[in-house]
């Protein structure tokens, strides 16, 4: 395969107009079924906390004075993000390859860097835009404070960069959607819901405590609620360092990915 520019990189005095002719191709499908792509996640989201609320709610207290559903609400706000920024860029790439329409995107004068950031940008925006509708919508259950909102922006940009990236690496390997529904199956969800989403780790045994860790999702969920309670279960610099560091690992190898044309070259 040969990207009319350079799959290696330069884009023939094209400038950014690819990237932003992709990114708004990415943006417009998403909006096109916007009922599947932001409805519906916020609606999971609402059943997640009112089931759990109300059977919880009276029972538990993770941190002193807040209330259970107060709690949930962040970590629900953070996992949705994840996941449908994983979702957006996966199920766009699998989609395309079993349709044959990839072939325009692969044809076009643009740069496999550009490929990318148009990817997981889109992600990015749908993640966010989710995870602002689940917030709005649990408003009606509790208010949880924002003490410090520039932590929760950050977790989100990374933490939404982290899994689009993770999305084009699922896209690009999958041939079918069974072995994308089976990536999401055994390796995302366990990983969101093992993460501290519903719970908080210190409620844990020690080994399942020392285990969670090593799941770099307990990070982004735990640094993300940190902003709302100025509490968490480990130093938000340590989940920040951590979530920056797997976010650069991952978008290297996704660049590299992408540049030596794997799957995708013609």
């Amino acid at each position: 395969m040969y990207f009319c520019v350079s799959w290696d990189g330069a884009s023939n005095g094209a400038g950014m107009l690819s990237f932003y002719t992709l990114f708004y191709k990415e943006m417009l499908r998403v909006w096109k079924v916007s009922i599947q792509t932001v409805l519906a996640p916020v609606l999971t989201a609402m059943l997640y906390l009112l089931i759990f609320s109300h059977v919880l709610e009276q029972h538990v207290e993770v941190y002193p004075g807040v209330r259970y559903t107060a709690f949930l609400i962040p970590g629900l706000v953070m996992m949705s993000v994840l996941q449908n920024a994983f979702a957006n860029s996966s199920s766009s790439l699998i989609q395309s390859k079993i349709t044959g329409n990839i072939v325009f995107v692969l044809l076009a004068p643009i740069a496999y860097w550009e490929f990318f950031l148009a990817y997981v940008l889109a992600s990015v925006v749908r993640g966010l835009v989710v995870g602002v509708g689940v917030y709005l919508a649990a408003l009606w259950f509790a208010q949880p404070p924002m003490q410090f909102p520039l932590w929760i922006v950050l977790f989100a940009l990374l933490g939404s960069a982290l899994l689009g990236s993770l999305g084009v690496v699922a896209g690009i390997w999958a041939e079918k959607f069974d072995q994308l529904a089976g990536f999401q199956n055994f390796i995302i969800m366990p990983l969101t819901f093992l993460s501290g989403v519903f719970y908080s780790i210190h409620s844990l045994p020690s080994f399942w405590q020392s285990l969670s860790r090593f799941n770099p999702f307990f990070y982004m969920i735990d640094g993300f609620r940190y902003g709302f309670f100025g509490t968490s279960d480990i130093s938000p610099w340590f989940s920040l360092a951590v979530v920056s560091g797997c976010l650069l690992v991952l978008a290297g190898f996704t660049l590299a990915l992408l540049r030596s044309g794997y799957k995708l070259r013609l």
